[in-house]
């Protein structure tokens, strides 16, 4: 048994570089746990890594599948389009919006940069055929096809903004876990356009943006409402995600992929700031939709 628990923590390691000896150790416990509500007999070694890993997987999944949005509020101005190109060696399934123009012909900005801009499905095929060493061959199976898939959560704040969050599940050929990341895009109902960073916040603010969330993240970690082994986002880490959030219910909604904040098996991937604790770094112009 105890070469079977090390070969469940290698397992976990290759999901995210940077998890600690802590997590690991947690990891251990939470799978002798599992293992003494079983029979001795009742599960094989290959069994409890497949259990394991499902597991780390259903949290995951269910993190961003059940987090609830505006979509069905939504429903007149925002139509659900779908993409899929199903080949022997790789599959790629995108879910995206598309603003319905008869509302409003400027709409058609939205649906033009999704469709031609964002999508770049010959990039995508790219990507997996690069990264996931896609050969195909004769013992490949369906079932053991890279895959690439896109779905969306959208959300409103008083039919002045839309924020949309894409968020990709990534499998490649041989690797155990598939790899999570997002995609945000913030735009103004009322002038047709994307809104950015600076939109928003002030100019130069980003660090002190960063304090903010960092002291919302470590609250959560020392209540114990996120694992207690996430860490603080990095400067590096924020400045490139700075553009990567979502204004959902009077907060600003952060989101990292896989590993950024917290190990990936913990199916944490973004923090929510409160709008109140923002006030000091809001733009201070009427175009500002935060500003309430």
């Amino acid at each position: 048994m105890k070469i079977l628990i090390i070969l469940v923590i290698c397992i976990s390691l290759l999901a995210c570089k940077k998890e600690t000896s802590k997590q690991m150790e947690y990891k251990r416990i939470q799978l002798e746990k599992q293992r003494d509500t079983k029979s001795n007999d009742s599960i094989t070694g290959l069994d409890e890594i497949e259990f394991q890993r499902e597991q780390s997987l259903k949290i995951k999944r269910e993190s961003i599948l059940k987090k609830e949005d505006d979509q069905e509020e939504l429903k007149e101005l925002v139509l659900s389009k779908s993409f899929l190109k199903d080949e022997d060696c790789y599959l790629i399934t995108f879910k995206y919006p598309y603003l319905n123009e008869g509302i409003n012909q400027s709409h058609a900005n939205f649906n033009s940069y999704l469709e031609k801009d964002y999508l770049d499905i010959e990039g995508v095929e790219k990507a997996i055929l690069e990264k996931g060493e896609v050969v195909c061959d004769s013992t490949r199976t369906r079932d053991d096809r890279s895959k690439k898939m896109v779905d969306y959560k959208i959300f409103s704040l008083d039919d002045k903004l839309i924020s949309v969050l894409f968020y990709n599940e990534t499998y490649y050929h041989r690797k155990p876990y598939p790899s999570y990341s997002f995609d945000s895009f913030n735009y103004d109902l009322v002038n047709s356009k994307f809104m950015k960073y600076e939109d928003f916040f002030n100019t130069g603010s980003e660090e002190e943006l960063r304090e903010i969330l960092n002291e919302v993240l470590s609250k959560k970690i020392k209540s114990g409402e996120i694992y207690y082994d996430c860490w603080e986002i990095s400067a590096e880490d924020f400045y490139s995600s700075k553009d990567n959030f979502v204004i959902n219910n009077l907060t600003v909604e952060y989101f990292f992929d896989d590993c950024v904040i917290c190990p990936a098996y913990t199916g944490t991937f973004s923090v929510s700031i409160p709008l109140e604790l923002l006030k000091p770094v809001l733009k201070q112009h009427n175009s500002n939709p935060l500003l309430l």
